[in-house]
């Protein structure tokens, strides 16, 4: 079945149309839902949620950007309202954490190391993982996020430099990526697709 299908038959509440849809799309965006989750079944309530969200509203897509990408902004939405229903964004951790750090994507030379990361993401604390998510992964602005989350700008950016600090010191507990590895990397942080 084609997209086009997929998508017409889906609007137009076709069974098959929206398990298709839901097959070709659903493992991708459970894997955005893993990161912003904590556990498993969090990550599959917050697809549950998005898919009856995308459900209810694909005959609003117009054709403008690709399908996924619009997909993809409605279950990232989803886990943001899940995570504000149960949690505050304002999780502080001690100061000695806000140094400075910087990635790009030649850190993640390889899938079981990107598996690593994704796991050590979500052992942040929430505030610092969902900023670390919307921030360096999903491409939002400091102000986006700040307007997503209904934090200050400057919150969403000192969560930002909080995490990314922590991020890297469990990292290197972990023995996942050595510390001269950021140490000599001062290139712009890029969206990554994790």
């Amino acid at each position: 079945m084609t997209e086009e299908q997929m998508l017409t038959g889906s609007i137009r509440n076709n069974t098959a149309a929206q398990d298709a849809f839901y097959q070709r799309f659903s493992p991708r965006m459970l894997g955005v839902c893993y990161r912003f989750a904590k556990n498993r079944e969090d990550a599959e309530d917050m697809l549950q949620e998005g898919f009856i969200k995308i459900f209810s509203e694909l005959h609003k897509f117009r054709n403008e950007g690709s399908l996924e990408g619009w997909i993809r902004k409605i279950i990232v939405h989803t886990c943001i309202n899940v995570l504000k229903r149960n949690k505050k964004f304002s999780e502080t951790v001690d100061i000695v954490y806000a140094t400075d750090f910087y990635s790009n994507a030649d850190l993640v030379p390889s899938i079981l190391q990107a598996k690593q990361i994704v796991e050590c993401i979500r052992i942040l604390p929430l505030g610092y993982r969902t900023v670390l998510n919307l921030y360096a992964i999903e491409g939002y602005s400091h102000k986006e996020i700040g307007a997503i989350l209904e934090i200050g700008e400057s919150s969403s950016r000192s969560q930002y430099t909080r995490a990314k600090a922590m991020l890297e010191e469990v990292l290197i507990k972990k023995n996942i990526v050595e510390k001269n590895q950021f140490k000599n990397n001062f290139g712009k942080t890029t969206v990554v697709n994790l």
